[in-house]
């Protein structure tokens, strides 16, 4: 079965369509109107191999949040319905990557039960036109619609742009793994419950 999946999701202050194929090897075509978070996105299908085309329009002449939160729901939301209810796949994953003199750790559980850990201090305010605060807000919106628990870690670093990437990098290594078939259960929930 192909783990593809599209999704709409329009509310008063966004618009935003979310075409996924888990199975992909990273091909991306990403317009948030958010140039940081564009790349930051552009950063999570290459390095997890999930190609992803993503068009947001949202109401950005007020600030950055609900485009950027909603991002994060609707990417979610796609993850999920492209998943075959989370059949087959080795579900727990973790990356450690390093970006220059930063390091950051993130393990992942694909449960169904969402939980962010977000251990990350940033140094400044913004990241281009971005409030540094928004991406806790992004991660968080993703693990919540994604059901997935997050543990972000970032170990040490300086350079709050390395930092952030190292969490967007670590997050799609992540997925990679966890999201991969595995050969030896393909056809089994990876849970006793029979279901997650």
């Amino acid at each position: 079965m192909k783990r593809k999946a599209k999704i709409t999701r329009k509310t008063n202050e966004t618009s935003i369509s979310v075409d996924m194929n888990i199975d992909g090897n990273g091909k991306y075509k990403i317009d948030t109107g958010i140039g940081f978070l564009n790349h930051m996105l552009e950063q999570l299908s290459k390095h997890s191999s999930i190609d992803m085309n993503i068009k947001a329009k949202g109401d950005t002449h007020i600030d950055l949040h609900h485009t950027t939160e909603d991002s994060g729901i609707a990417i979610g939301e796609c993850l999920k319905k492209a998943s075959n209810k989370f059949k087959g796949i080795r579900r727990y994953a973790h990356a450690l990557i390093p970006m220059d003199e930063a390091l950051t750790r993130v393990v992942i559980d694909v449960s169904n039960r969402p939980y962010l850990i977000w251990n990350v201090n940033l140094k400044v305010e913004k990241l281009g036109e971005m409030d540094t605060e928004l991406f806790k807000e992004w991660f968080q919106a993703f693990s919540q619609s994604a059901g997935i628990t997050l543990h972000i870690e970032n170990i040490y670093g300086d350079n709050s742009h390395h930092i952030i990437e190292s969490c967007f990098k670590g997050l799609a290594r992540s997925l990679r793994s966890a999201m991969e078939i595995d050969l030896r259960n393909k056809k089994a929930i990876p849970s006793t419950k029979g279901s997650l």
